[in-house]
């Protein structure tokens, strides 16, 4: 067998984060009403807590989709015709490694390309894979998919993962965003496999996202003590209350962090001064759950033809895989 060859390419460093995080801190903060993106729960403590959450009884997203990769992958790699996978927000690509199982039984891999923010995590989970998938090219992208989606290895027919229900954390003009703009990087025929949350009771989501152990709770604080080691901050994360709630008219689910009292905060790194009057939240991530009509449509409208859809048996997670069309994307709907 051929070896096959490691490579990193690295789009972003330690001071593009730190001025996206500067960024999206002020703009949160001074917002009406305050919000900040969900990507900044993941430095080491958040990544260590978000792994414990996938095994709480509460949080049954991971082990659905990992069931369906297993019932499925074969189906999958057949049905995409690649030759290259590549991985969206990939982290140690540990669920997929079911597709790459899936791929060496077909025998039809030659490279595979993670994409990931961390370049450490990366550059580990990239020399593991090579490891023990010789005989491919690991090709991997240090960068951040909603700016960096051109960067994407484009050899050979490529096969594009978005696993774990990321993409529900994109709130609707910038989900359509992202698909248009990733549509527009892939040749027709190329598809995409998509994990989404469906919509379920009410009660059962929110319990998902506010387990009794507190561990979703301590992962959503994660962020003050972000702010406060990166920024200067100086919040108290006993100051806020974990929320969880249910958003029907959006059909999300909503993670707030609420000020238990009237606390002033300071950014110094910002030179900013924030009041938080008793009650008052901040909004740090938002999960859309999916019916496959919305989603089909939003694949259509960004030039992807939904060609098969997966679920687990009782209809909690799905997968789909959608084709490039040949078609242009028309314009977004609003929704």
């Amino acid at each position: 067998m051929t070896a096959g060859t490691l490579r990193v390419d690295t789009y972003l460093d330690p001071d593009d984060l730190r001025d996206a995080l500067r960024a999206d801190v002020a703009a949160g903060l001074t917002a009406t009403p305050k919000d900040l993106p969900p990507k900044w729960f993941y430095d080491d403590r958040g990544s260590e807590l978000f792994d414990e959450i996938t095994r709480l009884p509460e949080y049954y997203p991971t082990r659905r989709e990992r069931s369906i990769l297993v019932q499925h992958a074969d189906a999958i790699v057949a049905v995409s015709g690649a030759d290259t996978l590549v991985e969206l927000g990939s982290g140690t690509s540990e669920k997929t490694r079911i597709l790459l199982d899936a791929f060496r039984r077909a025998e039809s891999l030659r490279t595979f390309a993670p994409f990931d923010v961390s370049e450490a995590t990366l550059r580990e989970a990239a020399r593991q894979v090579a490891v023990e998938y010789p005989g491919i090219d690991v090709h991997a992208v240090v960068g951040d998919f909603e700016r960096h989606l051109e960067h994407i290895p484009a050899d050979g027919h490529r096969m594009v993962a978005f696993l774990g229900g990321t993409i529900g954390n994109f709130n609707p003009s910038s989900r359509a965003a992202f698909l248009r703009t990733l549509a527009s990087t892939l040749r027709p025929g190329e598809t995409l496999l998509l994990g989404t949350d469906l919509v379920k009771d009410a009660d059962r989501l929110v319990r998902a996202y506010d387990d009794r152990a507190g561990v979703t709770a301590a992962f959503n604080k994660n962020v003050l003590q972000v702010m406060n080691r990166e920024l200067g901050a100086n919040f108290d994360p006993d100051d806020f209350a974990h929320v969880a709630r249910w958003n029907a008219d959006d059909e999300w689910i909503e993670m707030r962090l609420e000020a238990r009292r009237e606390v002033s905060v300071s950014v110094s790194e910002l030179d900013l001064d924030v009041r938080f009057e008793t009650g008052e939240q901040i909004r740090t991530e938002i999960s859309s759950k999916f019916r496959r009509e919305r989603l089909a449509a939003e694949l259509a409208d960004a030039g992807f033809a939904l060609e098969e859809w997966w679920t687990d048996p009782d209809g909690d997670f799905a997968l789909s895989l959608s084709r490039r069309d040949t078609t242009e994307p028309t314009p977004a709907r609003h929704r």
